[in-house]
């Protein structure tokens, strides 16, 4: 199931009640970013907020991240909400980057996470995390040309 990360409207992120200031605010500029954001565009949208210094924009990424509220997109560099907000998943995530407007849809595939299952059963791999990201153009660009 595909959840866009630029449609804000479909749901509304149930956030732990124990989140920091800090990551109450990091997490709420991902929710609310078109596109995925580095912590140096973070740390821009958040001063007037009080954030001062990368460390804690940095803090506050690595524990929304560990807790399945946001996604690091590894060829960005950048951050994003998760779309779902019941993800919290410790299997496959998924991304499909847009390379023309920068939209972004994660989804989760059970039939791809099988298979790299199986694969690493085969190889005797010990996988710890699985975070998949397609590069194109969405229907949107595609449709634009």
């Amino acid at each position: 199931m595909a959840h866009s990360h630029n449609d804000h409207s479909s749901h509304d992120h149930v956030w732990a009640a124990d989140l920091t200031r800090n990551q109450g605010l990091v997490l709420a500029a991902l929710a609310h970013a078109d596109t995925p954001l580095s912590a140096y565009q973070l740390l821009d949208t958040l001063r007037g907020d009080g954030l001062r210094a990368p460390l804690q924009v940095y803090r506050a990424l690595d524990k929304l991240v560990e807790r399945g509220l946001a996604h690091r997109l590894e060829s960005l560099n950048a951050f994003v909400a998760c779309a779902d907000e019941h993800c919290r998943r410790k299997g496959l995530i998924a991304f499909a980057i847009c390379n023309a407007c920068g939209k972004v849809d994660e989804f989760a595939d059970a039939v791809i996470e099988e298979c790299l299952g199986d694969w690493a059963g085969v190889k005797g791999f010990k996988v710890e995390r699985t975070t998949m990201e397609i590069r194109g153009k969405c229907a949107q660009c595609v449709q634009a040309v």
